[in-house]
């Protein structure tokens, strides 16, 4: 009966995929932001974390400036769905709905072995197609939906990408070492909460933050490169990486891995300002 239950829970988000998939990006971006606007509004309890969370970000914000974030926040969500089953197809090399910038010395291709990371922010996963068409290797560990079904639908279209995708976990954590000991490129989304993680500052707030993206860096000397996907209109994207974050070795490895981490949430926050509505605040980032 549970699998059932899972498999009828999964059967809209099928439906809705191959819909967006006949009707071309524009049009499915559009649609998938109308219903993540309209769908968005009748979840009161994310609702409330969201607005818990964006009146302790930013208390200068009135109410209505917070309500046009929310909405904001759910059309990029809905707009993101309605995107999935056609990312593949993008082209990041030249074509004019990607636009792809770099503070690096050579915009044409970014290093490898790297850690490049981002955040729930724009279409994120438009990244990883950017990094797979210019032959980057890459491992991209993400957090794997409760639902097997509704996994595997997602799966199905993140896998005509290519590159390697990783559970976050055990098997998660032995594809990230196994990619970074064969100096090959790692994505990790920097913005998750982890309950045994390492309290750091985040819009002036602690949040428990995973240590292991630092550790690597130190262990493994791999640069750390931040990679920003900002949404344009008519479901157009401009890809950013920024210059390596400073990794600092002064032989005390707990203080370097706080360093690394405060760097990086200084990282996010900065895009977060810049773009509010761009970022999933449903997220429990920030202990109650």
């Amino acid at each position: 009966m549970r699998a059932l239950r899972r498999l009828v829970e999964a059967a809209p988000l099928w439906l809705a995929l191959r819909v967006f998939r006949l009707l071309g990006i524009e049009r499915a971006s559009a649609l998938g932001g109308w219903l993540g606007r309209h769908l968005g509004r009748t979840m009161a309890s994310r609702n409330r974390i969201a607005r818990r969370n964006l009146r302790a970000a930013f208390p200068e914000k009135s109410d209505g400036e917070i309500d046009a974030v929310l909405r904001g926040m759910w059309d990029n969500l809905g707009r993101g769905l309605g995107e999935l089953p056609h990312i593949h197809e993008l082209d990041t090399l030249g074509g004019g709905r990607v636009e792809v910038t770099s503070d690096l010395d050579d915009p044409a291709r970014a290093p490898s072995p790297a850690i490049y990371f981002s955040a729930h922010f724009g279409n994120f996963e438009v990244a990883t197609q950017a990094a797979i068409q210019r032959g980057v290797e890459v491992t991209v560990v993400y957090r794997e939906a409760s639902n097997p079904f509704a996994e595997a639908i997602v799966q199905h279209w993140r896998g005509k990408r290519g590159g390697v995708w990783a559970p976050k976990g055990r098997e998660g954590a032995r594809a990230l070492l196994a990619a970074v000991r064969r100096k090959e490129a790692v994505a990790i989304m920097a913005d998750q909460k982890l309950n045994e993680g390492v309290p750091v500052p985040f819009f002036g707030r602690d949040a428990m933050t995973a240590p292991a993206i630092a550790e690597l860096a130190l262990r493994h000397d791999a640069p750390l490169v931040p990679v920003r996907v900002s949404r344009e209109p008519r479901a157009r994207f401009r890809v950013h990486l920024f210059e390596p974050v400073e990794v600092a070795r002064t032989g005390d490895r707990d203080a370097d891995t706080r360093a690394v981490l405060t760097a990086i949430n200084e990282t996010l926050e900065g895009w977060i300002r810049e773009k509010p509505d761009h970022w999933l605040w449903i997220h429990r980032r920030w202990p109650d």
